[in-house]
């Protein structure tokens, strides 16, 4: 009987690590680093604001697991852009990043592409992060199988 309970124990330990959820999207915001940290803690980018060779830390700030929702729309360019809801947990990540890196760079990664860098010049407390382009069909449809979709609120 003994063994019966620590098997039932065991099961109800270890079962719900095995049925995690399978992500399709992979969505990273890392921060710009220090440019005299070593190549342990960041790694040198170009940006695409000043052109300059940048440091950015190696540590995403944000990623998939704190993505709630999206909003995705048609780019002029022929990409897409989105609007990214964050869950508690990145909403306050977010505005503290707006508050302590005030005046430095956020670089957006999806799927390990380079999509944007965001200029930090204001307090973000709404705990969304906006991508005005850069996203293709397929990254849209990853996206779809991961989040929920943001729109009007059925009555």
């Amino acid at each position: 009987m003994k063994a019966f309970c620590a098997l039932w124990l065991w099961l109800l330990v270890a079962l719900p690590v095995g049925v995690a959820k399978e992500r399709h999207c992979i969505f990273r915001v890392h921060v710009q680093g220090n440019p005299r940290d070593t190549a342990a803690f960041s790694t040198s980018v170009r940006a695409q604001l000043s052109g300059k060779e940048v440091a950015i830390e190696k540590m995403p700030w944000l990623s998939e697991r704190d993505v709630i929702a999206f909003s995705p729309y048609p780019a002029a360019n022929g990409t897409y852009g989105a609007l990214f809801q964050l869950d508690e947990h990145g909403r306050v990540v977010l505005d503290t990043l707006s508050i302590e890196r005030r005046g430095s760079l956020l670089f957006v990664f999806i799927n390990g592409r380079p999509i944007t860098e965001l200029a930090i010049d204001k307090r973000v407390s709404d705990g969304k992060i906006y991508i005005a382009s850069g996203l293709t069909a397929a990254d849209i449809n990853l996206m779809k199988k991961d989040w929920r979709l943001l729109g009007p609120r059925k009555r």
